[in-house]
């Protein structure tokens, strides 16, 4: 189901908008962003061992939760990568006459929804259910995840939104029914396991 000529009518123009600003920056703002946008989703694995490491003085529901947050990461992952396949959408720098930051990715490479983004909010709302103070500094990562995608070109607003929707759908449900796994821990912090569950 092709999208390219919906996309353009629909946002091509903030698209545009964006990505003309980005050539009008400063050079070492776009490097940071592309930077950023490359690598970024390095500091939700970080945050996640951060809330899987406070979560061993907490209660077992709550170990739990962070135990099981790469799993709704990766759950978040295939549910929107099952969309994208739905979903022929081509890269807006790839039907739009625009110089981006980040190389144009190749045809085929499906544009919507953004990988990257529905990553990153499935993340930091697992992050944010189990730890609110970790997870303080994942929702705005997040959200600076997705506007970069856009920055450096290779997404339009609606992809990024969209994945953003997608990974936090996906991951609220999932991370809340995590709570059940409770009494699994429990027997964890009772067998020779004990230091990856719990402190003393």
């Amino acid at each position: 189901m092709p999208l390219a000529s919906t996309a353009t009518s629909f946002d091509g123009g903030l698209y545009t908008w964006i990505t003309e600003l980005a050539q009008r920056s400063p050079a070492a703002l776009d490097s940071a962003i592309r930077v950023w946008s490359d690598y970024g989703l390095a500091l939700f694995a970080l945050l996640m061992l951060a809330s899987w490491w406070r979560s061993r003085s907490a209660g077992p529901a709550r170990t739990a939760m962070a135990l099981c947050t790469p799993l709704v990461v990766v759950a978040a992952y295939i549910v929107n990568d099952l969309v994208k396949s739905a979903f022929h959408e081509q890269r807006p720098c790839q039907t739009l006459h625009v110089v981006t930051v980040e190389a144009c990715p190749a045809l085929g490479d499906w544009s919507f929804p953004s990988n990257h983004a529905a990553i990153a909010a499935a993340a930091a709302i697992a992050i944010w259910l189990t730890d609110r103070r970790l997870g303080a500094l994942a929702v705005p990562a997040a959200l600076l995840m997705a506007a970069s995608r856009v920055w450096i070109g290779v997404h339009y607003p609606h992809d990024v939104l969209i994945g953003l929707v997608t990974g936090a759908l996906v991951a609220w449900p999932l991370t809340v029914a995590a709570r059940r796994c409770a009494p699994a821990v429990v027997r964890l912090r009772e067998g020779p396991l004990r230091p990856l569950v719990a402190t003393r």
